[in-house]
């Protein structure tokens, strides 16, 4: 009812401003003296003026827009509407023989284009200054005036100028200083936002800086601490897959913000080269590392992308939010288990993949520990069953996602990793399968890594519990690590062990203390923080080549090549024999050790941790007091 009422009062504002138009355009065109000739030729026509125009305004859809929101497609759409109307009313006044100038007509055309226009954007500015004496809303101060900074500014000017009122930009490019940005100035720099917030009692600050570190977000967030002041910011560059920036994806700071390095260059034109058009396989797809590897492979076109995992939940979402995405994209979900070699087997027979990403692993080190068999069965002879499959399948390519725990292991998990990797070189030795692994760290908020685990202790109300003080390691995103994982991917010929550039490791201390700040509480005080002692297989620090390895390095500054010396075939197959036999963990251990002699079994540390270790003093692997090492996070 409220919606048919606005219709007609726009109708009758439209035949009105279509008789003003008429009379202008004879005032117009005598100047101001009308003979009474051409005044009554209008009158009598006017009817039919209105009526035609009228109808034509409707077809273009005029009386069904928002017209708080008008921009410059109901600009066009009004031009359209005018052009047309005028155009019929020409030719029926030609039939009719009107007696009536052109000239009239133009100037006519011209002051229905100004009036209806003009009439339209009125109904926007009166909405507009009704909106903005609303005093509750956020006063929102954008860092970066660039590409996204502009667009998010023009969605909050255009759509939510009801909830927020953008003061203005900060950006640190001299040549943007002071200027305007729609309607909002550029006041200064990043090191002045602490001056600005207080100038004008700043409520929300807007990261528009998809490619802004961890370490200059952690400045700008220690700035508004103190103030009590909303930030929120945009996914990195890796998480804006399609390159569009909108208000929708503002969101709080997180963790993985602040560990956010510079982006990195990816050779697009190479990924594609082998997978565009190609029938991609990835097991263990829908966990964290294997979604996220099927979500980057879509964007690459392949003719066909299996998704193989054992977990029937966690195929089906991935497989349902990939389908809603690309849907022209042919996808095959399959549930399956790697050790499971018969059924393996049929699968690549039905889909003969052409390309194999193998990120199906048991990777939580202490409940390896506990059952070395499990690790065993799924690390090593998982790994080996698919990598056998896609040898008798002659597939292309295959690539395997190892992990930092495969150097110098201390653990059951990383051992199995590193005979994993043994396996898969062996194997590209005597196929014609291109076979690589590639080797990084942890990734954050992947299932069964810290980050959730804090965050769900910090909602318990605490305390969050760290093994150790000193206890650190190597962290990624989980876009960033499946990125460089094609990438590697591109370059590999064979054999290869890869490994990924992780930055500088991470005090687990420091992330624990980040996100009690970001939940908006304080270390120590609102949420504590117990030290529970280094669990069996656990280092205080991993390790991402061993000394006697090496790198070398590649064409891509964030992919180096593990220098690592093969094992004998014989004396590898005569191992997997004894550990596919092997049914007791100290025996499965001792085989373990005999094939990777640098796997050393840590000892559980049942001593507590010291009160010098808690307050900050570095104790290492055994136990010895050193230097502090000062601990920032990338």
């Amino acid at each position: 009812m409220r919606r048919n009422l606005i219709s007609m009062m726009l109708m009758l504002l439209d035949a009105t401003v279509v008789t003003l138009a008429s009379c202008l355009a004879l005032l117009v065109r005598f100047d101001g003296v009308v003979q009474m000739h051409y005044f009554n030729v209008v009158i009598n026509y006017l009817a039919v003026t209105i009526f035609i125009r009228l109808i034509i305004f409707y077809a273009f859809g005029l009386y069904h827009r928002l017209w708080r929101y008008a921009g410059v497609n109901e600009l066009l759409s009004i031009v359209g509407a005018v052009s047309l109307s005028s155009l019929i009313i020409i030719l029926y006044m030609s039939a009719k023989h009107a007696d009536l100038p052109r000239s009239i007509q133009l100037l006519s055309w011209l002051f229905n284009i100004l009036l209806v226009g003009g009439s339209r954007m009125f109904i926007r500015v009166v909405q507009h200054a009704r909106k903005n004496s609303n005093p509750e809303r956020d006063r929102v101060l954008i860092v970066g005036a660039g590409d996204a900074g502009a667009m998010i500014a023009r969605e909050i000017k255009q759509r939510y100028y009801d909830a927020k009122v953008l003061i203005g930009f900060v950006d640190d490019d001299p040549y943007k200083q002071h200027k305007m940005l729609f309607g909002a100035r550029v006041l200064g720099r990043r090191s002045e936002i602490h001056e600005l917030v207080q100038r004008y009692k700043i409520s929300e600050i807007i990261i528009a800086m998809p490619s802004i570190n961890g370490g200059a977000l952690r400045e700008i967030i220690q700035e508004c601490q103190q103030f009590k002041c909303a930030v929120k910011t945009l996914p990195g560059l890796y998480e804006l897959i399609d390159g569009k920036v909108t208000v929708q994806q503002l969101r709080n700071i997180e963790l993985e913000d602040l560990l956010r390095r510079d982006p990195v260059q990816l050779d697009i034109a190479q990924i594609a080269k082998y997978l565009t058009g190609k029938r991609v396989l990835v097991t263990g797809a829908g966990g964290s590392i294997g979604s996220e590897l099927c979500r980057q492979i879509a964007k690459m076109s392949p003719a066909t992308l299996v998704l193989l995992g054992k977990g029937e939940n966690s195929i089906y979402e991935i497989h349902r939010e990939l389908g809603e995405r690309y849907p022209k994209l042919e996808l095959e979900h399959i549930i399956a288990d790697v050790r499971d070699q018969e059924r393996i087997n049929a699968v690549f027979k039905q889909t003969s993949p052409q390309v194999v990403f193998h990120a199906a692993a048991h990777k939580h080190v202490p409940l390896m520990e506990r059952q070395p068999e499990e690790a065993v069965r799924n690390n090593i002879f998982g790994t080996r069953v698919i990598a056998e499959a896609a040898d008798r399948s002659r597939a292309e390519m295959f690539i395997m996602i190892s992990t930092d725990k495969a150097v110098n292991p201390s653990s059951v998990m990383g051992a199995t990793k590193r005979v994993a990797e043994l396996i898969i070189q062996n194997l590209n030795s005597v196929s014609k399968t291109k076979f690589a692994a590639v080797r990084f760290g942890n990734v954050l908020g992947s299932r069964g890594s810290v980050v959730p685990l804090f965050r769900h202790q910090i909602a318990g109300g605490g305390p969050i519990t760290v093994t150790h003080p000193d206890m650190r390691r190597y962290f990624m995103t989980i876009p960033e690590a499946t990125q460089l994982v094609l990438q590697a991917g591109a370059m590999a010929q064979g054999g290869e062990v890869f490994v990924l550039d992780m930055g500088e490791p991470v005090k687990i201390t420091d992330m624990a203390c980040d996100l009690i700040k970001l939940s908006g509480l304080v270390p120590y005080q609102d949420i504590d923080i117990k030290f529970t002692g280094i669990r069996p297989g656990e280092k205080l620090f991993e390790e991402l080549l061993t000394a006697e390895e090496g790198t070398t390095a590649t064409r891509h500054a964030k992919i180096f090549q593990a220098n690592i010396r093969s094992v004998d075939e014989a004396t590898l197959h005569n191992s997997l024999l004894l550990l596919r036999q092997a049914t007791h963990g100290v025996e499965i251990v001792t085989l373990l050790t005999d094939l990777v002699p640098s796997f050393r079994t840590a000892k559980k540390v049942e001593e507590p941790i010291s009160k010098e270790a808690a307050t900050g003093q570095t104790v290492d692997e055994h136990g010895r007091h050193v230097a502090a090492v000062p601990a920032t996070l990338h």
